[in-house]
């Protein structure tokens, strides 16, 4: 007889992503403030975030209805675009450097579960998107991926594996389609 997922003996009490309080409060101001799809004004939601812990450069730009799992756990560089509707579900630390694109929809997950336990256990992963990366609209970076600088995740892709540099790949799962150039 095969084994079967037993979810009454999940367990990540490993998994403690911070202060409960502090969570409890995100989870509402979060709702308020960035989910809000009637709420566009970018700068205070800057602010809102490092208030909480994310470390924000100057520039960027974050539009109505994005959803971020735990500031404290997020590190965005200068002259970033996140777009409408993005979900960051960072469970682990998530690490957008300068220049980078998050086009509308697109999702970055940092958790996953192992199918291979019995009890379906937790998983959580760092994700990093280096400079200049263009994450395109409806696209999944998957737990632990790292997008090298350039590289391109085109419109409904999914990333599961490291994306090379100056690289345009599509698909699910992604797959490298092209070289990226950038023309001056």
């Amino acid at each position: 007889m095969k084994n079967k997922i037993n979810l009454n003996n999940y367990n990540n009490s490993w998994y403690k992503p911070g202060n409960k309080l502090k969570c409890i409060c995100w989870y509402f101001l979060n709702i308020l403030i960035l989910k809000n799809t009637l709420f566009p004004f970018s700068k205070i939601k800057v602010i809102i975030l490092k208030c909480f812990g994310a470390n924000i450069g100057k520039g960027v730009i974050i539009k109505p209805g994005v959803n971020i799992k735990y500031p404290w756990l997020l590190q965005i560089g200068n002259h970033v675009w996140i777009g409408e509707n993005v979900w960051i579900d960072n469970l682990a630390q998530v690490t957008i450097e300068d220049h980078v694109c998050i086009s509308q929809g697109a999702m970055i997950l940092c958790g996953n579960h192992n199918y291979k336990k019995t009890t379906f256990d937790l998983m959580v992963n760092e994700i990093i998107l280096e400079e200049g990366v263009w994450i395109g609209a409806k696209s999944v970076v998957c737990s632990g991926v790292r997008c090298k600088t350039h590289a391109i995740l085109s419109i409904s892709s999914i990333a599961n594996i490291d994306l090379e540099p100056y690289t345009v790949y599509q698909g699910n799962p992604a797959k490298k389609i092209r070289n990226r150039v950038i023309e001056a």
